[in-house]
């Protein structure tokens, strides 16, 4: 007992002499480290960012690689071995995911420079995506891997292996929604459906995405409110996507007027206008008359934006305005509900009634008088 006490207090005697010794070098190391890629930073800038970016997970490694090669010295209990490999098998899945994470940022850096901001939504929605998948594929490894050093899980692993036919069903019915959603956000990525920052219309509202994750897609409407869908919705279902190829949009304005409203003027009035609102872009324009019921007629001004956002205040602008202009000058082309029959057409009425009863009036005391007169005549003989 005393010579398994003293065997363990050296260990742990030799263990901390080894930890000392690699935390003072690590440190040494990276104090240099430091320094040169602050020289570095002013002529090679990707190089200084990856090594700051990786710094801890690559300390992490180093460190718990170091004490591994130092295990036959210091002569630890296999435990604190075991401890180290895990630590080891850790390190390295956080260096693997961070590595992975840069060489995604760097690559939306690349597309943000071509100024291009389709390909730059692009590249953040991909980046964002697969950085995601990374992630979560490199901490499964990770962890599987580090499952796998225990005998007993290695045995039960072995036998899930030899029946991964039964297990991939199973698993593929528990998780179908999950992995309908995934497919589904790859599809959408990669084929470009929808980036992060389009203008979209899901559902009857309208908004811009925001975000997108593994499993679903989180749009911010007009008024703040923030709408989850989920991801196989976009793979399933047709959606309005405003800016797929470009930002710029036509807003529509439709005007119910009366049929006495003179189109011409109003369209002189249009186009006077919309030169003056620093909202059109001058791509075009047009207004026309594309519909007439019974009682109204229905014009549509049409005007191009650079946005959907300047779009929609274009249309307000132009509906105003345009009602604003026929009110002042010209308010009997703006809609009446008819209630009675038109002015004229009443006159005509009442003027032929008034005719045919006094005709019949006539012809009434014209037979009384005759008739009184052969009365009185009657009489006298």
């Amino acid at each position: 007992m005393e010579e398994a006490g003293q065997v363990w207090w050296w260990s742990a005697v030799r263990l901390a002499v080894v930890g000392a010794a690699v935390g003072l070098v690590l440190y040494l190391v990276d104090r240099l480290v430091d320094a040169t890629t602050r020289r570095l930073s002013v002529t090679a800038g990707t190089v200084p960012q990856v090594l700051r970016g990786c710094r801890k997970p690559i300390l992490a490694v180093a460190a718990c690689g170091l004490l591994l090669a130092a295990m036959p010295w210091v002569r630890a209990p296999g435990g604190v071995g075991h401890l180290l490999v895990l630590a080891t098998i850790g390190s390295c899945g956080w260096l693997a995911a961070r590595a992975a994470a840069l060489v995604l940022d760097g690559a939306v850096r690349l597309a943000v420079r071509r100024r291009d901001a389709a390909w730059a939504g692009r590249a953040r929605t991909q980046a964002g995506l697969l950085g995601r998948i990374l992630q979560a594929a490199i901490a499964l490894l990770a962890l599987a891997a580090m499952l796998m050093t225990f005998p007993a899980v290695r045995v039960v692993g072995t036998s899930l292996l030899a029946s991964a036919g039964l297990v991939g069903v199973v698993a593929g019915i528990a998780a179908q929604s999950a992995l309908s959603n995934l497919f589904a956000g790859i599809q959408m990525a990669f084929g470009d459906l929808a980036r992060i920052g389009d203008v979209v219309v899901v559902g009857g509202e309208w908004g811009t995405v925001e975000e997108i994750t593994l499993t679903a897609v989180v749009i911010a409407t007009w008024d703040q409110r923030r709408i989850v869908m989920p991801m196989s919705y976009f793979a399933g279902r047709p959606f309005e996507n405003w800016s797929r190829r470009s930002d710029r949009i036509t807003g529509t304005a439709l005007l119910h007027l009366d049929h006495s409203t003179p189109v011409g003027l109003l369209r002189e009035e249009f186009e006077s206008y919309l030169a003056k609102n620093p909202r059109w872009d001058g791509e075009g324009s047009a207004l026309q008359v594309v519909d007439t019921t019974p009682s109204t007629l229905v014009v549509r001004a049409l005007a191009t934006a650079a946005n959907a956002g300047d779009a929609f205040e274009l249309r307000c602008d132009l509906r105003e305005h345009l009602v604003g202009f026929l009110r002042e000058h010209h308010p009997y082309a703006l809609p009446r509900v008819a209630v009675t029959a038109a002015p004229g057409e009443r006159r005509d009425e009442r003027t032929d009634e008034r005719t045919g009863q006094g005709e019949r009036a006539g012809g009434r005391t014209g037979q009384g008088e005759r008739t009184g007169a052969e009365q009185r005549t009657g009489a006298e003989g």
